[in-house]
């Protein structure tokens, strides 16, 4: 029974990105974030799971990023596609470019798969935190809708986002193998900044998350002694 555990899990991150796109395809995006964030912590933990219970399989790594590429590589290019169609540049064709995010977001898993330097960290940014990032823009167009729906700025963060995604960025990953504060205390900067940039602007906070988590990581490998490069 602990064997399909994880697997499980893993379906769970699946089923809420099928009902997350739903939603995203019937216009009602912040609704769809909610299933973003769901499919993030069953994403989160099927690993965790796993690793606990030691049943790590071919199957279940595969399993895993087939659940992503739906959850965190098909939604997120539904959203920035209504994005796109509410925008301020009338075409028939520019809501489609939304779809290159799905495009580089299967590029970069299959690239995770693929590339023994990410068995701790990440090169390029991963899809969990790109997707939360383009679902916190219908939130942030609440208050500022012409800044949001600005056809050059949609078709910018396109553009960005497929970069960050296949770039040779080095990202630190979240996951703990230990709380010891020393060997974490870049991780631990992180969530306690992000928490509080969270609780005060809520959604959108995301966007400076993500700039935080960028710049982070920068300086947690700048001072990486040289054997630990990737």
């Amino acid at each position: 029974m602990k064997r399909h555990l994880p697997n499980a899990i893993t379906c769970a991150n699946l089923f809420s990105g099928c009902i997350g796109i739903v939603f995203a395809f019937k216009g009602n995006l912040e609704t769809a974030a909610y299933f973003v964030i769901s499919s993030g912590i069953f994403d989160f933990f099927d690993g965790m799971v796993a690793r606990l219970l030691n049943v790590k399989s071919a199957i279940g790594k595969d399993l895993d990023s087939l659940a992503d590429m739906v959850s965190f590589g098909l939604l997120p290019g539904v959203i920035m596609f209504q994005l796109l169609k509410l925008s301020d540049y009338p075409s028939a064709f520019l809501p489609y470019l939304g779809f290159l995010i799905t495009i580089f977001s299967a590029l970069r898993l299959a690239k995770f798969n693929n590339d023994a330097r990410q068995t701790e960290d990440f090169i390029g940014l991963n899809t969990p935190m790109n997707t939360l990032f383009i679902c916190s823009l219908p939130y942030i167009a609440v208050d500022y809708p012409q800044v949001v729906y600005s056809g050059i700025l949609l078709i910018g963060i396109t553009a960005i986002s497929c970069f960050l995604l296949v770039s040779e960025i080095r990202i630190f990953s979240l996951k703990f193998s230990n709380l010891n504060w020393v060997k974490n205390r870049i991780k631990f900067i992180f969530l306690i900044l992000s928490a509080i940039l969270i609780a005060f602007l809520k959604f959108a906070a995301i966007p400076f998350v993500l700039v935080l988590y960028i710049a982070l990581s920068f300086l947690h490998f700048k001072g990486a002694a040289p054997n630990n490069k990737i």
